[in-house]
């Protein structure tokens, strides 16, 4: 009856203030705020609105988006301070789906989920739009991913190699490095024609902020936009950030160049639109969330590809973050981006308290693209790699027990323990491929045996120095053979590695 009650009001009110004197013609649907709560408002009218519509608040300037659109009025989330719209408001419908501006004038910004600036680099002079939501690409216009994003981390890059256009999860708790194995795959981008897009949210105003000068000081904001819904931000938001972000990937996708996006996390994402879902009253499922939340995801990632020749070659890969709690991958949330994505990096606490970093469990983490997204060099000397770390993890486990083992066992742990101390990585120093091969290969045949494993962290970083001021145009042909012209390393390359290494040893610290 409230219900009948407020529409007859409108209504009369409507009859009331109606003078007939109006020559004008106005195309737009007009409606009446009928209740506000919590960032909805419930508008009466608005009868040819549309799904995803911009609609205006006239009396305070704000905007809404039409998105639950029911017989007899229209659920409208509103996308700034709702505690400004009030019962009886005039709503008007603008003509305009929802949309992001898109293009080259946005890099190095930072922007919200409409486009509007958050920096001090002044108006953002946009000249192209895109609608948020889009149908993903199609069968007939992808291409195999087959080309590497070089994230810099020897951890990643050996074992779960990531393609342009390819989508991989990086999954674990709080804490565990989520977002810095993002930031340094945004670092690693410098001079290598990939466009990042960083999407945050629900993150702390002062996280960005310190996320956005980590990538200033070494000059990776030049090839980077920042999409930001803040933790104080509405719901309504929250949820069009990571659409925001997909749409200006897909417009260097377009344009035949490759673009790299992060949803940082999705996690926040879907929280977000569990609670304008709840209120909106749509039917809650599994840990309240709505039924259809697997699709706000999927419709979401699959944008993500690598398009053919005859679509402009471009590519927009994916790297969404969720985080999980108590290490829990079977929870909800986790499976479902899990089984979208075509692998996932599971960074797990124990090991980030071990001192393992980036804390990569080898078990759980793969890359489903595989080998295909992976350099020939890098592929030659890390294809045993990952079965020996997953062996020298077991082993290990094995040894506390204090059994008596056998020499070839001891053998294999001790290498283990060597090539688990190369994988660790500091923060924000990214690694070019070339020293990847090198240090994976002195690792693998041995070279490192001697070497106290206390004193592997600074034996590699003097042996890179080495190689830089004796050996440089090993390094280029290095780069030159596997990356530039996608082929195996031959057989010599190896032997001038081992001999540099030797050469390197004779010096090297013990």
């Amino acid at each position: 009856m409230a219900i009948a009650d407020d529409i007859t009001r409108v209504i009369r009110d409507r009859i009331q203030s109606f003078d007939g004197k109006s020559t004008e013609a106005s195309m737009v649907s007009v409606g009446t705020v009928i209740e506000v709560a919590d960032g909805i408002a419930r508008v009466y009218g608005l009868s040819g609105v549309r799904y995803l519509e911009l609609v205006e608040f006239p009396r305070t300037g704000l905007m809404g988006l039409a998105f639950n659109l029911e017989e007899d009025s229209v659920s409208v989330p509103i996308l700034g301070d709702f505690t400004l719209i009030h019962e009886d408001d005039e709503v008007r419908t603008t003509g305009r789906i929802i949309q992001a501006p898109v293009g080259d004038e946005l890099i190095g910004r930072v922007v919200n989920a409409l486009g509007e600036p958050l920096d001090d680099g002044g108006p953002l002079n946009a000249t192209k739009f895109r609608p948020v939501e889009r149908v993903a690409p199609g069968v007939i216009t992808r291409h195999p991913v087959d080309t590497p994003v070089q994230t810099g981390l020897k951890a990643i890059d050996a074992l779960i190699p990531i393609g342009r256009g390819q989508r991989e999860l990086i999954i674990g708790d709080r804490q565990t490095g989520k977002t810095a194995v993002a930031i340094d795959t945004i670092i690693n981008q410098k001079g290598k024609n990939l466009t990042c897009i960083y999407v945050s949210i629900g993150q702390k105003n002062f996280q960005l902020a310190r996320i956005r000068e980590t990538l200033r000081q070494h000059g990776a904001m030049e090839h980077t936009i920042i999409v930001h819904a803040g933790a104080e931000d509405p719901a309504p938001l929250k949820y069009l950030a990571p659409y925001a972000g997909c749409a200006m990937g897909e417009e260097i996708m377009e344009s035949g160049r490759d673009a790299l996006v992060i949803y940082d996390d999705l996690s926040k994402h879907a929280d977000a639109y569990r609670n304008m879902s709840l209120i909106i009253r749509r039917p809650p499922g599994r840990e309240a969330y709505p039924g259809d939340v697997f699709y706000l995801h999927s419709r979401l990632l699959e944008r993500a590809a690598r398009l053919n020749k005859d679509y402009g070659g471009g590519s927009l890969t994916a790297l969404p973050i969720i985080e999980t709690k108590a290490n829990d991958v079977s929870a909800y949330i986790p499976t479902n981006v899990i089984s979208i994505t075509d692998g996932q990096i599971f960074l797990e606490t124990d090991l980030f308290n071990a001192g393992i970093r980036p804390a990569l469990n080898v078990g759980i983490s793969v890359s489903r693209v595989g080998g295909a997204a992976q350099t020939q060099g890098m592929k030659q000397v890390a294809g045993t790699l990952k079965l020996d770390l997953a062996q020298f993890r077991d082993l290990a486990a094995f040894a506390q027990f204090g059994s008596d083992l056998d020499a070839a066992t001891k053998r294999k742990i001790e290498r283990g323990r060597r090539q688990q101390e190369i994988m660790k990585q500091k923060q924000y120093q990214p690694m070019p491929v070339a020293h990847q091969i090198m240090i994976i290969y002195a690792a693998s045949t041995g070279q490192l045996d001697d070497v106290p494993v206390e004193l592997v962290e600074e034996w590699e970083k003097q042996f890179h120095v080495f190689m830089d001021a004796n050996y440089p145009e090993l390094l280029n042909t290095i780069v030159e053979t596997t990356v530039a012209n996608k082929k195996k390393l031959p057989q010599e390359i190896f032997d001038q590695i081992e001999a540099a290494t030797k050469a390197y040893k004779q010096t090297a610290p013990r």
